[in-house]
């Protein structure tokens, strides 16, 4: 069977960051994407082979010139068909180019048009630059997450992909199945600042019941506590521990050959430090490897510390299927996963415009419009 999202064509204005990872997981959900890419190359090509450029994967590209009224006219000729389209500018970009959503939904009443930015689409910040790191800073979740000393950014998987490409993927879908009941399609406003939030929703809670301490390293879930962290082990790896709950910490200090010390309670905050210095020296006895003999598949809530490179090789990811081989490159596999409707990677990225004279022939353009629109670079070549 073919993904849960076939049957369903949606059109991607190219950009980096959070609207790829959005039309990545569209396109490996069945959906047939087609990626708009400039007709001309770009500084950011360089992370564009199709091998590595792992966001870009299970969608075609057309690449058109939407400097050109020419080009803005073959977007909207696609727009005109597809269930969705998103777009990755800031606001008012889309507008002054000619495909905002008053045009787009105009020509194409059912559209869902899918708007992806850091500030949102208003908003006194609304207009000016930002990456990820400036969203996350200004939710609060940069000044909750590193040491104590300093905060310290989570790659960009809170901002760029948590609350910005995962958010926007959300709402395209919402969207989609509402318009297929009223028959309308809609806005979609994926700010990455509300996604950020959003996902920190939990420890805002925790905060209000006077659960969490607005200072980094003295919590639960930062790093303070001594049974939630990571330790170094004898060969210079790491594991992690989680055993929040007593009988989780229970069992991790029998195998850690702790039980039976005179120890402070596991919930005493102001012994947590001596905790942590008492099990930071357990630890070190042994390496990875050997703890992991100890206590992985138990109920401590234990994991080794993994490289990227060592995570598609543990045994438990490859009884998953958990990554896929993609020209001989090891990348995550679709997810999440459905029992009859089957999620799949479609092939990797696509090369700049390879899919353009076939995507235009679909959508009604003849062959002798394609190649007009070439000669005039309208459209890139294949």
């Amino acid at each position: 069977m073919a993904g849960p999202l076939s049957g369903l064509t949606i059109v991607e204005l190219a950009g980096i960051g959070p609207g790829p990872m959005c039309s990545m997981m569209l396109g490996d959900m069945g959906a047939n994407v087609v990626r708009v890419d400039r007709t001309k190359s770009h500084v950011m090509d360089r992370l564009a082979d199709p091998k590595f450029a792992v966001h870009n994967r299970s969608r075609r590209s057309v690449s058109v010139d939407l400097q050109k009224k020419e080009g803005v006219e073959v977007v909207l000729r696609l727009i005109e068909k597809a269930d969705g389209m998103t777009e990755p500018f800031r606001p008012g970009v889309a507008e002054r180019l000619g495909v905002g959503p008053d045009v787009c939904l105009k020509l194409n009443p059912k559209l869902v048009y899918g708007r992806m930015t850091g500030w949102g689409q208003e908003g006194p910040l609304a207009k000016a630059a930002g990456h990820d790191i400036n969203y996350i800073a200004l939710t609060g979740a940069l000044h909750a997450i590193g040491a104590k000393d300093k905060p310290m950014p989570p790659l960009n998987l809170v901002g760029d992909f948590g609350g910005g490409g995962m958010l926007l993927a959300f709402g395209m879908v919402c969207g989609l199945l509402e318009a297929q009941r009223s028959g309308k399609g809609q806005v979609v406003d994926a700010a990455m600042v509300d996604g950020a939030a959003l996902l920190l929703g939990g420890i805002y809670g925790m905060a209000g019941a006077g659960l969490w301490k607005d200072e980094r390293e003295t919590n639960m879930l930062d790093g303070g506590a001594h049974f939630y962290g990571t330790y170094e082990t004898k060969d210079g790896k790491f594991i992690s521990i989680g055993s929040i709950e007593p009988q989780f910490y229970d069992l991790l200090l029998e195998k850690t050959g702790l039980k039976g010390e005179s120890l402070p309670a596991q919930m005493d905050r102001n012994a947590w430090a001596q905790l942590k210095s008492r099990f930071t020296a357990v630890f070190k006895t042994k390496t990875r490897d050997e703890w992991c003999a100890i206590m992985e598949g138990t109920d401590i809530c234990f994991a080794p510390v993994l490289t990227m490179q060592e995570a598609s090789q543990h045994p438990h990811a490859k009884a998953r299927g958990a990554y896929v081989d993609v020209l001989g490159f090891p990348q995550p596999a679709a997810a999440p996963r459905f029992s009859r409707t089957k999620e799949s990677v479609k092939g990797p990225a696509a090369k700049r415009g390879q899919h353009t004279d076939e995507v235009l022939d679909e959508s009604g353009f003849s062959a002798k419009e394609i190649s007009e629109l070439r000669a005039a670079g309208i459209v890139g070549p294949q």
